[in-house]
């Protein structure tokens, strides 16, 4: 192992042990914050050992008298070339953390203990996968038997995690209650989660939060509310030592890399922020910027199965009525297809297919 490498995942691990054992202390002073700041700070060494580890650069290059950020570390180890040791789903699971970090060490935020049991746990899991993908070397060499976040309450799913928050959420936004402060602070926690996911980097405004706070009171459900969260799921496996917790996107929700340099965003997005503003084609808007007539158009997206691609296409509900919405890729797709097709024999195949569809 490189000296440098070794000295900064002496750094990580140091951080990893104490950020669990402020989880496990008997006390509250702190605990939250304490434990995701030194979580945070694990990963961010552990993130750096194993960039220069693979042969990576660590020096940000326009102020060469600094190290780069969380952020930077995320995306040479999602998209380094050679360097490259994380998955998407490992990077979403990061920005929450560094997300929550965030709050915790500048602002008001009030953690779960069911939100902070799942970073705790997903920190551990991921920790030890990245030190045996990149180092070789099982977790377990370094640490303590007996290290591992204990909890009485540990959430199964994250759907229940959620809607317990919520329906305290809803309680303290109640008209009368004057709690609404209280209301922001544990709200902040949820809000930091869903824009990490959503690619947002940004810390979520007392605008923001209010309006969040008010939707859930009148009683939107947390899915509409949290459309990121609503997005992704959590598996546990294993038990005792050995349990771990992975976060993955649902079936036909896709992970997104985010371009760099773009204001605001973080790494990667599990869904688009506004759908309607991605999907903002219907079937007329789409047949006319491909010039065919909508039969045509038709036949196209039959033959070419764009529906089934969803960077094209998703049907979306508004509440009783479902819209057939179509993105801009639709245009690029539609346009290739006709171009390594014969759009008459697309056509006369269309209208020999086994049941109409739309």
């Amino acid at each position: 192992m490189k000296r440098e490498a070794r000295l900064l995942l002496k750094k990580a691990i140091d951080s990893l042990i104490l950020s669990i054992d402020h989880f496990n202390c008997c006390q509250d002073t702190g605990r939250a914050e304490a434990v995701l700041i030194l979580l945070d700070h694990s990963f961010e060494m552990l993130l750096k050992a194993s960039i220069v580890e693979r042969g990576g650069d660590i020096t940000d290059k326009d102020q060469p008298s600094q190290k780069i950020g969380f952020d930077k570390c995320l995306r040479i180890g999602l998209d380094g070339g050679d360097v490259q040791f994380l998955a998407e789903e490992q990077v979403l699971a990061l920005q929450a953390l560094n997300g929550q970090r965030d709050a915790a060490q500048h602002f008001l935020t009030e953690v779960s203990e069911h939100l902070l049991y799942v970073m705790a746990q997903t920190g551990l899991t991921l920790f030890r996968e990245i030190l045996l993908k990149v180092f070789e070397i099982d977790l377990c060499e370094y640490l303590p038997a007996r290290v591992l976040p204990v909890s009485t309450i540990a959430p199964t799913h994250i759907s229940a995690m959620f809607e317990n928050e919520i329906e305290e959420v809803r309680r303290l936004f109640q008209p009368g209650k004057r709690r609404r402060t209280e209301g922001r602070a544990r709200l902040r926690s949820l809000a930091i989660l869903n824009n990490a996911l959503e690619g947002r980097e940004n810390q979520p405004s007392e605008r923001e939060l209010g309006r969040i706070g008010s939707a859930l009171a009148a009683g939107h459900s947390w899915e509409e509310v949290f459309p990121g969260v609503a997005a992704i799921e959590f598996t546990t496996t294993g038990y005792g030592p050995a349990l771990e917790i992975h976060w993955t996107q649902k079936e036909g929700v896709p992970i997104q890399a985010v371009p760099e340099g773009t204001a605001g965003a973080s790494v990667v997005a599990v869904r688009r922020v506004n759908e309607l503003d991605f999907y903002n084609l219907s079937l007329t808007n789409l047949r006319q910027k491909v010039g065919l007539t909508q039969p045509k158009c038709l036949a196209v997206i039959w033959f070419s199965d764009l529906q089934f691609d969803p960077d094209c296409f998703k049907t979306i509900r508004i509440e009783k009525t479902e819209h057939k919405r179509y993105s801009q890729k639709a245009i690029q797709r539609i346009r290739q297809v006709i171009e390594d097709h014969d759009l008459d024999e697309m056509w006369e195949e269309y209208k020999r297919r086994p049941s109409p569809t739309h």
